[in-house]
């Protein structure tokens, strides 16, 4: 007699079920911890902000001389515990450009990275500061939690910071705090999105949600 060597239908659907516990068990811890990493970036940059004021006993970051990305590229190394700077390139501190996507699977389009010094903090996130002005907000800055690592996707592990002239770190906007409705707005246009080029709202949605990744 011959036989034929194969997985019963029963044995398929237990595996499938267990594959699919076990996802169950561990994408909303892996999810944690990126938020996690994040609130980590997000005091040391509120902390700096409020240092580097105090240092010149200034009554907020314009006064402290924030006033030009080569202000901002030469505050980060004094500031932060770096292990490692990228002049004038997002590479090799960040993956490349076209590595990151939308949770939709949108790719994000390089016009989004202008190119900036980069730096890897002694956490492994990757951060890059754009000095940019719109009412009290004075600079972007661009996180990848864990680095180079994966998944390269914003919102899970690439975020976008704002700072104000009062050393207030928050989503984007032109006042802080910016309040839950412009964060909302700024979820779905940007982070929930559909285009490539708008890179906003994933940190606010968090902020909003008392520091838990609910998307």
């Amino acid at each position: 007699m011959r036989f034929n060597k194969g997985f019963t239908l029963a044995e398929v659907l237990v595996t499938l079920g267990i594959i699919g516990v076990v996802s169950a068990m561990t994408v909303p811890t892996l999810m944690q911890n990126y938020v996690t990493q994040l609130h980590k970036v997000y005091n040391e940059v509120s902390q700096a902000m409020v240092q580097y004021q105090n240092d010149r006993n200034a009554l907020n970051l314009r006064e402290a001389g924030l006033t030009s990305q080569a202000a901002w590229d030469a505050m980060v190394p004094q500031y932060f515990k770096t292990v490692q700077k990228c002049d004038n390139s997002l590479t090799p501190c960040f993956p490349a450009t076209t590595s990151y996507k939308k949770m939709s699977g949108v790719a994000l389009t390089e016009t989004v990275y202008d190119v900036r010094t980069s730096y890897v903090l002694a956490s492994g996130a990757s951060v890059r500061f754009n000095y940019t002005v719109s009412g009290n907000r004075i600079c972007h800055v661009q996180v990848d939690v864990n680095g180079k690592k994966g998944p390269n996707i914003l919102g899970r592990d690439l975020f976008t910071l704002s700072i104000y002239s009062d050393g207030t770190v928050d989503e984007n906007g032109t006042s802080a705090p910016v309040s839950e409705a412009d964060r909302n707005t700024a979820f779905t246009a940007g982070c929930n999105g559909a285009t490539g080029d708008n890179v906003y709202g994933c940190f606010g949605k968090i902020l909003n949600d008392n520091w838990q990744m609910t998307y």
